[in-house]
């Protein structure tokens, strides 16, 4: 017997109820999906260049912070340089710890950050750690109990009931570490085996972290506690949280979240922004490569004007292959303007930096995508200092030289079926 007849045999009112049940389905789908906010529907206009005095007034009255100076930001690579720092940091800890993190699953690494963890707030310390509940399903229960018993307070942000089911595609992609409210940590790593090592081999990623102290440290508890109190309702205030900040180093720096719940275009303000001011050069490192139609053009742009652009991107080790194939799906404008394109090759790829004009670099969780653009929690630390960037710069070439560049005619010459594919994944994008 066919559906439809199965259908015209059941009573009006189970019919009713039936169709209901879609109508709410397609709702939840539709609210679950769609974006928070107005997204930019335009391209910027260029009326200024990175090095003019006007792009870092316009940073910091757009995106909210202002620029502060004395800062001192310490570029951690990979696990090996990245976790000791953290966890000394935190042992270290004499008053508060605040901790918000996206991934952070069991292995022993997990196990390491709950020892210390738990340890500082059995000492006495005020320990606040804020988990995404996507990004922490996979993290053993046990750690989490044996956290709240020594006195750590455990918040799952987005922890999905049923009247607000749909919070759950918002996920809070933030790596946060606050000490004392005196050093800070931002930048790629989530807690989990797959960072540890120096990027050796496939099991072991390429990412990059950053210590931060100076003026700027404020911001980030900052940027901490507005989800914080988002989820739990309670206000940390004090100087445990806030003591006085003196200057402690040559940087100028500014630390800026984004949120569907209020400015979650901001991250994708400061790439436009940064982008469209950009004069000589761009160095992208991109971890998760979708870009929308605004930044390949904001970008094919740039190239068309002079300036060189060169982006690198997970090669065939990669965690996500969806992403993978939607981002090739839209690399043809960009290579066609002449901007060079490279797959990391080693392992998982999971850096996220712009460097514009040796002047300004963007540090933190972003993604260059619409999830991180538009859905998620996000929070990026840029930093306008030379010197810093021609480090970052040289760690670049470092990493191209381990990539494969992808050319145009290798692009348009690749199988059908890899195009058909491409452009399927592609049709995902918003979501990626």
């Amino acid at each position: 017997m066919s559906l439809l007849s199965h259908l015209r045999r059941l009573h009006p009112m189970t019919i009713a109820l039936i169709s209901c049940a879609l109508t709410l389905l397609a709702v939840f789908l539709t609210l679950n999906l769609m974006p928070g906010e107005k997204k930019i529907e335009q391209q910027l206009s260029r009326s200024y260049s990175t090095a003019d005095e006007q792009f870092a007034r316009s940073m910091g009255v757009l995106l909210g912070p202002p620029i502060v100076k004395g800062n001192k930001v310490e570029v951690l690579l990979n696990g090996d340089q990245i976790f000791p720092a953290m966890l000394n940091a935190i042992r270290g800890a004499k008053q508060t710890i605040t901790f918000e993190t996206y991934i952070y699953w069991g292995g022993t690494i997990g196990h390491e950050f709950s020892q210390a963890l738990a340890e500082r707030a059995r000492a006495g310390v005020k320990v606040h750690v804020l988990l995404d509940f996507m990004g922490s399903i996979k993290m053993d229960g046990d750690a989490l109990d044996m956290m709240r018993q020594a006195g750590v307070q455990v918040q799952r942000y987005h922890k999905p009931v049923w009247w607000k089911f749909t919070r759950l595609n918002n996920r809070t992609h933030r790596k946060l570490l606050i000490v004392d409210g005196k050093v800070g940590f931002t930048g790629g790593v989530g807690i989990a085996d797959q960072w540890r090592g120096n990027a050796q081999d496939d099991e072991h990623w390429r990412d990059t972290h950053f210590r931060v102290e100076g003026p700027v440290v404020g911001q980030m508890q900052a940027v901490f506690m507005d989800n914080w109190t988002k989820s739990t309702g309670a206000v940390l205030d004090g100087s445990a949280y806030f003591p006085p900040l003196e200057d402690v180093g040559p940087q100028a720096a500014q630390m800026f979240s984004s949120s569907p719940t209020g400015g979650s275009e901001s991250m994708h303000l400061m790439y436009l922004m940064a982008i469209t001011a950009a004069r000589h050069e761009i160095l992208m490192s991109a971890s998760y490569f979708v870009p929308d139609e605004l930044a390949i053009n904001a970008l094919v742009d740039a190239a068309q004007r002079g300036v060189h652009i060169r982006i690198i991107t997970p090669g065939k080790e990669i965690d996500s292959d969806l992403v993978r194939y939607a981002s090739h799906s839209r690399w043809g404008d960009l290579l066609k303007a002449g901007i060079q394109m490279a797959e990391y090759q080693p392992t998982m790829y999971h850096v996220k930096c712009l460097i514009v004009d040796g002047l300004l670099v963007s540090v933190g969780s972003t993604n260059f995508d619409n999830r991180s653009f538009s859905i998620n929690d996000e929070a990026n630390l840029n930093v306008l200092d030379r010197q810093f960037a021609a480090q970052q710069a040289a760690i670049f070439q470092d990493d191209w030289a381990k990539a494969r560049l992808i050319t145009l005619a290798a692009w348009e010459n690749r199988p059908w079926t890899a195009k058909v594919r491409d452009e399927l994944a592609n049709l995902l994008g918003d979501q990626l």
